[in-house]
This record gives C-alpha cells, sequence and structure tokens, in this order.
C-alpha cells in the first residue's frame, strides 16, 4: 500500500511540475520593469522568453515577439534550450509513468517491468526539473548582472540610461514548478524498490549426471582377511555351490571348460 501510494502521489507532484514548466515557460513576465525609481509611469514593460510586452497606463497593451534568433544573447537561448528539454522530458515521463503504475493492469505485465519502468519516469522527472531550475536560475543571473549595470550607469550621470528589470512572477512559478519535478522523480525512484519482487537469496542448482543413468545398489561392505575357515560362510546372493562327484569331492570348472 505505501508503495503505490507513494508512486501515485510522485505521479501527481511530477504532473504539477512539468504543468507549472510549460505555463512558466509561455509566460511574459520573466523579467518586469523596476519601478523603485519612478512608480508612476505611462508604459510599463515586461518581457519574456518569446516576446517584449509594453502596457500603457489606459491600459491597451502592445506584444511584439522576437523576430530573430541569432540576434539574441547566447545566454538567453541557452534557457529557452533548457525549458523546452525540460517539459519534453517531463511529458515523455508522464506517459512512462500512466502505464507504470501498480494500480492499472495492462495485459500480463510483470511487476519487475513495472519496476523498470518506474525507475525511468523518475529519471525523467528529475533531469526536467533540474532543467527548469537551471534554466530559470542562469535567466535570473542574467538580470542580476543587468540590473547592477545599469544602476552604475545611472549613478554615474550617464545620459544614456536603460531601464533596470527585475524578477517576474514567472521566475517564481518556474522555480517551484522544478522543485516539484524534482521531488515527483525522487518519490518515483523510491516506490521503485517496493515493486522489485523479492527473490531467495540462494538460489538451488541441480547437477545432472554427463554420463549414462546407472543405478548404484548401496548395501553394507564387509572386509575380510581373505581366508576364511568355513567356506560356507562365503555364500550369498549369486553364488552355487559346487557340484559333488561320487566319491564326495567338489568338481570345479577348468579353464577349458570356458573355452
Amino acid at each position: 500500500m505505501s508503495t503505490t501510494l507513494c508512486q501515485v502521489m510522485g505521479f501527481l507532484v511530477s504532473s504539477l511540475g512539468v504543468g507549472g514548466s510549460i505555463m512558466a515557460t509561455a509566460m511574459d513576465t520573466w523579467s518586469t520593469q523596476d519601478l523603485y525609481d519612478n512608480p508612476v509611469t505611462a508604459v510599463f514593460q515586461y518581457q519574456g522568453l518569446w516576446r517584449s510586452c509594453v502596457r500603457q497606463s489606459s491600459g491597451f497593451t502592445e506584444c511584439r515577439p522576437y523576430f530573430t534568433i541569432l540576434g539574441l544573447p547566447a545566454m538567453f537561448q541557452a534557457v529557452r534550450a533548457l525549458m523546452i528539454v525540460g517539459i519534453v522530458l517531463g511529458i515523455l515521463g508522464l506517459f512512462v509513468c500512466i502505464f507504470a503504475l501498480k494500480c492499472i493492469r495492462i495485459g500480463s505485465m510483470e511487476d519487475t517491468a513495472k519496476a523498470n519502468m518506474t525507475l525511468t519516469s523518475g529519471i525523467m522527472f528529475i533531469v526536467a526539473g533540474l532543467c527548469a531550475i537551471t534554466g530559470v536560475s542562469v535567466f535570473a543571473n542574467m538580470l542580476v548582472t543587468n540590473f547592477w549595470m545599469s544602476t552604475t550607469n545611472m549613478y554615474q550621470g550617464m545620459q544614456n540610461v536603460q531601464n533596470r528589470y527585475t524578477f517576474g512572477s514567472a521566475l517564481f512559478v518556474g522555480w517551484v514548478a522544478g522543485g516539484l519535478a524534482l521531488v515527483g522523480g525522487i518519490m518515483m525512484c523510491l516506490a521503485c524498490k517496493g515493486l522489485v519482487p523479492e527473490e531467495s537469496r540462494y538460489k538451488a542448482v541441480s547437477y545432472n549426471a554427463s554420463g549414462r543413468n546407472i543405478s548404484y545398489r548401496t548395501g553394507p561392505y564387509k572386509v575380510g582377511s581373505g581366508y576364511e575357515a568355513d567356506p560356507k560362510t562365503r555364500k550369498g546372493a549369486g553364488y552355487e555351490e559346487a557340484p559333488r562327484s561320487e566319491d564326495g569331492r567338489r568338481s570345479y570348472p577348468s579353464k577349458y571348460d570356458y573355452v
């Protein structure tokens, strides 16, 4: 029961993590304009991974997608790639995990196959969570660097001062989603141990004779000196007494009788 509960909980938590990663990737609020020095403004800007938007005080919002790929920074493209890889791995892990659930029986699938599929989906969820966390962290590092560079230029009194951007809500959604996917993957890996059938430590090994089937009859073994006083004691199964002649002597077969 605990194994099934752990597996189902891991599936649900991982599903939330993958859904959160998809949501964070599609959101446009990865970076928002910092309004600390100018809280009242007619234009509010925010950017995402796929487009940048401008919202006016009248409530009108205009978004413009990034029409170029080569013109974007390399780290920005790396963040895109990490989020896409995390989403793909997470979706594949969900499909594998559905067929690996212990409460779902598909044909004559053994517990060993379900254990392997559970471990595979758990590893996929862990990698997907790490990709999401890494991508969001790289983008946050870019924001921090640009923020302090803009602040330095502002204090130095430069004329061309760019707008400062701070963390958007998409970053926090991505961090939480990556953490959920990571926790769900760990729970799936722990559930894999309970699905493996217990095997005996010592396995019986049968040995077969390489030659013909020969049956041996065991019996008492008597050791003697070779000289016995009474020849009657030598009688036994398969022993025939030699015939006697007319004068009372026993006649034994000679070597010529066997020719």
